[in-house]
């Protein structure tokens, strides 16, 4: 059955030297989001010097926001507060230390709900593609499922998950977090891998059935290979959406520690101390471009599959 994958794509499994084009299309997307923060910091100095400061207004409404700095300071008083200290006490952190250690803990949140969505993704494409029924049945709930706002699902989570207790297990707050980062990951892993799955021709999936291959050999073997092109990019958007979960979840379940709670703690002094919960929002930002590029490196591996990766 080795055999009959090799003979099915033999350009995608040919020992060809893929790494060092791997290496520089990650070398490329570090640059294409380096550039993007810089377009973003100066699209912010453009919108300040162009609209007033007290916003536009049409009539009596107001379509345009506020530009002065107590609303929008400037991208260096923004990076200079993170270089502050975050209060006035004597030996505070810096703002800077502070949030590397909330985005440290939701990170860690957001790459286990992500991990839990994945695998049940994973899981539930492969039912799908099982059985058509199952497909016809699901794929409209899935899509429903992304329409409950997280803001209502939070504390429902959070109340369930504190009946739980299994003799020494108790279940934490973070659980809480990291379960709806699943949540709102499992979406995009499950779409792109059902398409994936989908994806080979009917004359390889036939050549795979003339040879009596099962169902799990034909899914290892053709079907699992087939949709890296489509799962990679899949599994990006998970880890991006899997820390926006992270994040609202947070702030709507109290938990502390992380970037979340930080943002609502930092928005408190906002009107004295404008620049450091925007220094919060840019971090959460952050944390997401991080999120997907971690993610990224799971294709180094994965070049001789990646032969017209979907995006």
């Amino acid at each position: 059955m080795t055999d009959l994958a090799t003979t099915l794509a033999p350009e995608r499994t040919a020992p060809v030297p893929v790494r060092p084009r791997e290496r520089s299309t990650v070398g490329r997307r570090i640059l294409v989001g380096v550039l993007a923060v810089l377009l973003l910091a100066a699209l912010w100095e453009l919108v300040k010097v162009v609209v007033p400061d007290g916003g536009g207004h049409l009539g009596e409404a107001s379509v345009l926001p506020r530009t002065d700095d107590l609303a929008m300071p400037h991208v260096w008083d923004i990076v200079d507060r993170v270089l502050q200290p975050e209060t006035s006490a004597t030996g505070s952190p810096t703002v800077l230390s502070a949030m590397l250690s909330a985005c440290w803990f939701t990170l860690r949140v957001a790459l286990a709900g992500w991990l839990v969505g994945s695998i049940g993704g994973l899981l539930l494409a492969a039912l799908m593609q099982r059985w058509q029924l199952a497909e016809s049945a699901l794929v409209p709930w899935v899509v429903l499922s992304q329409t409950v706002p997280l803001i209502a699902l939070a504390p429902l989570v959070v109340g369930w998950g504190g009946r739980i207790h299994v003799g020494t297990f108790e279940w934490q707050r973070w659980m809480s977090v990291a379960l709806i980062a699943s949540y709102l990951a499992f979406f995009p892993v499950t779409i792109g891998a059902l398409r994936g799955f989908q994806s080979p021709p009917a004359a390889q999936v036939e050549l795979f059935r003339a040879q009596a291959a099962s169902w799990n050999r034909t899914m290892l073997s053709l079907r699992l290979p087939a949709s890296v092109p489509y799962l990679l990019p899949a599994l990006r958007l998970g880890a991006a959406t899997a820390v926006v979960g992270a994040i609202v979840a947070e702030v709507s379940t109290g938990t502390k520690g992380g970037i979340g709670r930080l943002i609502i703690s930092y928005a408190q002094s906002a009107s004295g101390d404008p620049a450091k919960p925007w220094a919060a929002i840019a971090a959460a930002a952050l944390l997401g471009l991080v999120a997907a590029g971690l993610v990224s490196l799971l294709g180094l591996g994965l070049g001789r599959y990646r032969y017209a990766e979907v995006r």
